[in-house]
C-alpha cells in the first residue's frame, strides 16, 4: 500500500518568524548603545569593557521580551540605574529601555510601560536638576530627548497590537460570517429537500395505487416525481459545490458567490409554485396573497417563502388535512403571514416537524415573531409577523 504523503503546511510570506523579530531588535540594540559609547568625547574613560558588556546585556533581553516582558522591563529600568552608578559612558536614560517599553506596551502590559517611562525620565531629571558639574546640569534636549523616546516607544507598543487585535477580531468575523452562512445554505437546503421529498412520497404513493387502474393518473404522479427529483438533485449539487469550494481567498467562496450559488429562495412570488406542487399530491390550498409589489426586503420576502414552505411540507406530511388556506397581507408597516389547514392540529399528539424551531430562529433574526398551534377552529395555524423592512446592523 503507497503510503500517503503529509499534507504540507501553508506558510504566509507576509508573516516573519517572531524569533527573527527578536534577534534583530536585539542586534539593534545592542549596536545602538555600543556606538553612544563609542561616541563618548572622553571613551578612553569611560567606555571599558563593561560599558560593551552593559550594551550586549541590553540587547540580550530583547530576546526573552515575550515571555516575560514586564521582568525584561524591570531588569532593564534597574539595569541603566546600576550602569550610571558605575560611571560609565552616558547614553541616555531612555535608550537602553526603549526596546523594553515597547515591548511591555505591545503585550497588553501598558500601565508598566508608563511606569517604566516615568521612572527614567524622572529619576534622569532630578539628578540632572541637582548634579554639580556643568555635565550634570539638565539640558532642554536632554529632557525632550528621554520623553520623546518613551512616549513613542510606548505609543508604537500600544499601535502594533491595536493593530494585531483589529486583524484578529476582523478573522474572526469573517468566519463568524462563513459559518453563518453555511448554517444559512443548511437551513434552505433542509426547507427545499423536506419539501421534494413529501411532494415525491406522497406522488409515489399515488402513482403506486393507480398503476393497473388508472394509467393517465400514474403517468402523471410519475411526472410530478421526476420533477421534484430533479429540482432536489439541483439543489443538492449546488449545496455540495458551495460547501467544497475553497474558504477564502477565492472570489467564489466569497458570502455574496454562496448567496449566488446556494438554494435561493424566490420569495413570496414563489408561494403560487408551492401551491401548485401541493395541489397536484391533491390538497386543496387557498392563497390570498395582499402585499405590494416591493414593499418587503428581499431578505423578509424570502423568509416569508421559507415559512410557507416549511408549513406546507409539515401538512404534507403529518396533518392529514385536506384544504390549506395561506394568507399574507401589510398591516401597520408589518407582514402578518398565516398558514392554517383543517388538519388533526397538535392537541392530536402530533408534532408537526422539527423545522419550526428553524422557522422561528429564521424569523427572530429579521426582528418578528412567530407561534404554532391548534388553530381555534380546529386543525394547525402557523402565524408569522414580520418587519417589512430590515433594521440597520441586521442580516
Amino acid at each position: 500500500m503507497p503510503e500517503q504523503s503529509a499534507v504540507p503546511r501553508t506558510v504566509d510570506p507576509r508573516v516573519v518568524d517572531p524569533r527573527v523579530t527578536d534577534v534583530a531588535l536585539g542586534l539593534a540594540m545592542s549596536l545602538s548603545v555600543a556606538v553612544v559609547i563609542a561616541a563618548d568625547p572622553d571613551a578612553v574613560r569611560h567606555a571599558g569593557p563593561g560599558a560593551y558588556l552593559f550594551a550586549v546585556g541590553f540587547g540580550a533581553l530583547v530576546l526573552v521580551r515575550r515571555r516575560a516582558p514586564r521582568t525584561v522591563l524591570v531588569v532593564t529600568v534597574l539595569a541603566v540605574f546600576v550602569y550610571y552608578i558605575l560611571q560609565f559612558a552616558p547614553i541616555g536614560m531612555a535608550l537602553p529601555a526603549i526596546a523594553a517599553l515597547y515591548s511591555a506596551a505591545e503585550l497588553r502590559h501598558t500601565a508598566w510601560a508608563i511606569g517604566g517611562g516615568a521612572t527614567l525620565v524622572a529619576v534622569a531629571t532630578y539628578y540632572r536638576t541637582v548634579g554639580n558639574t556643568p555635565e550634570e546640569a539638565l539640558a532642554p534636549y536632554d529632557l525632550v530627548t528621554n520623553l520623546a523616546l518613551a512616549a513613542a516607544a510606548i505609543a508604537l507598543g500600544v499601535a502594533v497590537r491595536l493593530t494585531r487585535e483589529a486583524r484578529v477580531h476582523e478573522a474572526q468575523a469573517a468566519e463568524q460570517r462563513l459559518q453563518a452562512e453555511r448554517l444559512r445554505i443548511a437551513r434552505d437546503l433542509h426547507d427545499v429537500v423536506g419539501h421534494n421529498l413529501s411532494v415525491i412520497a406522497l406522488h409515489s404513493g399515488v402513482a403506486a395505487e393507480a398503476v393497473g387502474r388508472d394509467d393517465d393518473a400514474a403517468r402523471g404522479a410519475l411526472e410530478h416525481v421526476r420533477t421534484a427529483t430533479s429540482g432536489t438533485l439541483h439543489e443538492l449539487r449546488s449545496t455540495v459545490r458551495v460547501l467544497r469550494g475553497p474558504v477564502g481567498g477565492s472570489p467564489d467562496s466569497s458570502p455574496g458567490s454562496a448567496e449566488a450559488s446556494a438554494p435561493a429562495p424566490t420569495g413570496l412570488t414563489g408561494v403560487d409554485a408551492l401551491a401548485a406542487s401541493a395541489r397536484a399530491t391533491g390538497l386543496t390550498v387557498d392563497v390570498a396573497l395582499d402585499v405590494p409589489e416591493g414593499a418587503l426586503d428581499g431578505a423578509i420576502s424570502a423568509a416569508a417563502y421559507r415559512v410557507v414552505q416549511e408549513s406546507l411540507t409539515n401538512v404534507l406530511r403529518h396533518a392529514s388535512a385536506t384544504r390549506v388556506t395561506v394568507s399574507a397581507r401589510v398591516a401597520d408597516d408589518r407582514l402578518a403571514l398565516r398558514v392554517s389547514d383543517d388538519g388533526r392540529g397538535a392537541g392530536a399528539g402530533l408534532v408537526p416537524g422539527s423545522g419550526l424551531s428553524g422557522m422561528r430562529e429564521r424569523v427572530a433574526l429579521l426582528g418578528g415573531g412567530l407561534t404554532a398551534g391548534d388553530a381555534p377552529g380546529g386543525g394547525f395555524l402557523v402565524a408569522a409577523d414580520l418587519p417589512l423592512r430590515l433594521r440597520t446592523g441586521e442580516p
